[in-house]
Order: structure tokens, then sequence, then C-alpha cells
């Protein structure tokens, strides 16, 4: 059977507009996974995902708030927004039932979304991120908003990106990684850092009931250390892989492995869930 077309939509929020990509499965009885994008990065960051899963199960991404072509909310905003927004895709594209799959930012997004609708999620993957914000992490996140007030986007693209890569990674994938990154619109970067600022959804993670996965780039910093001893623990029954040769943003540096972590884990809980 041949799959159905892919096709784009909008989720209309408060104040503004998300953008969303729908890729339906050959199957109608596929199951669906959601994808939620880190900060200043947009739902490109997943082209490799896709490649790899499309046909076999629905893929539903979208560009998180300020990023890709989603619109920049105005009023006051946080990660209850963030969340709702997840839930607001899944509305439009008709999905009741999902996968969430989420790197960086897109960790606390799925964690505030599981929050207000567990019952929407089959299953979680969580990569390099976190359940709340880091001691001292407001002064960071200030001091980053200014650097990128100053410089511009272009110019904290490349910093960012020498942050987050490794030195094995290809002038390809850095090249497209910065691209990405510089065109996130300041407002955009800014709004979602603010809210990286002060956010706290650990409480949610002993409420997880349905199966986890978390991986980390084994070189991203304190992060595969923070996820072994903060997420983990506090998740019942969930499993952490590192990815070597891989900084803050294995699905792109090292899509291979990234890929057979992740496929393993959504065929085993898919014959699970089919049992």
């Amino acid at each position: 059977m041949t799959a159905p077309t892919k096709h784009t939509l909008t989720a209309a929020r408060d104040g503004y507009n998300l953008s969303v990509t729908v890729i339906p499965a050959a199957r109608e009885d596929a199951p669906w996974i959601v994808f939620g994008n880190s900060l200043m990065t947009d739902q490109t960051i997943w082209n490799d995902q896709v490649d790899a899963l499309a046909g076999d199960f629905g893929l539903l991404l979208y560009d998180q708030a300020g990023h890709g072509a989603s619109g920049v909310p105005q009023a006051p905003f946080d990660f209850d927004d963030l969340g709702a927004d997840v839930l607001a895709v899944m509305d439009a594209a008709s999905v009741d039932k999902a996968i969430y799959v989420g790197l960086s930012m897109g960790v606390p997004s799925g964690l505030s979304a599981h929050k207000m609708a567990s019952d929407h999620f089959t299953a979680l993957v969580f990569s390099d991120g976190q359940a709340k914000t880091a001691p001292g992490g407001a002064a960071g996140w200030a001091e980053r908003i200014e650097n990128a007030r100053l410089s511009g986007m272009k110019e904290f693209a490349n910093a960012t990106a020498d942050r987050w890569l490794t030195s094995g990674a290809t002038v390809e994938m850095r090249d497209r990684l910065v691209t990405m990154m510089a065109a996130t619109p300041f407002d955009g970067f800014s709004t979602c850092a603010t809210a990286l600022m002060d956010y706290d959804y650990a409480g949610e993670l002993a409420a997880i009931t349905c199966p986890t996965l978390l991986l980390v780039g084994a070189e991203d910093g304190a992060m595969p250390q923070g996820m072994a001893t903060k997420l983990q623990p506090a998740i019942s029954g969930s499993v952490l892989h590192e990815i070597k040769g891989a900084g803050h943003v294995p699905c792109l540096e090292q899509p291979a492995a990234f890929n057979a972590h992740l496929l393993h884990f959504i065929q085993t809980v898919s014959s699970e869930g089919a049992a």
C-alpha cells in the first residue's frame, strides 16, 4: 500500500501559529512519533530520523514557538505554553496518542505536555535535556541572551556550534547546524531562553509510567552525569544510553547510533503494546 502524502498544516495558538509537518505511515495502525526540537534549531534537526523511520511510523514534526516557520509569542511565555504547544500540534493533526521524542529544550516541553495529558503518550524519548533549570542557570541564560543581542545570531550560532559539536563533526554537519541556528529570530531565541531560566518539572518524573528512553551525547559536558543521576533514577524503568562521538545534538552528529537506539526502543514498545 502506498503511504499517504506528506503535508504541512498550522496549529493555531494564542497570538502565534506553529508550523507542522505530517508524514503518515503506510499502515493506518502504525504508531505516531512526535518530535520536539531544541533551542535554536527547527524540525529539520530530525532529518536523519525521518529518513530512517518514514513509512513504518507516522511522523509529526513541528517548529517550537519562535523557531523555524513558527511564530514568536508576544505575551509572557513559559514551559506550560510549550507543553500546550505539543498537545495543540497533536490535536491539529488528529493524533490522539504518540511516542514523544524531545531534544534539549524539547525535554521540558515534553514533560510539561505529559503533566497536562499523560494519557496522550505511549512512550517518551528524552535526549540531552534536563527536568529543571540548573542552579545558577538563570544568570547563564541571561548572559547568552545578551551575547546574542550584541553579536547577532550568526556569530552567536557559530559560538554555540563550537560548544555543541565535538571535534569530530564534519564541516558539512557544522555548516548545517550553524545555518539552522543563525536563521532563528533573536526574539524567538530570547523568548524560549527566558523560559529556560526558570522551569521545574522534576516532580513530574516520578509520575511517568510509560516506557522511557534516555539518550545523551557522551561528550555533552556534564549532561551525561546529570541525566544519569537526576532523570534515570527518578523515571521508573527508564533506560539510558550514552552516544559516543557526540555532543549536544547526537541525532545530528551520530545519527546511525542515535537511530539504532531509537528504532529498537520504538519497535519494542510497539510490539509490547500490540501484545
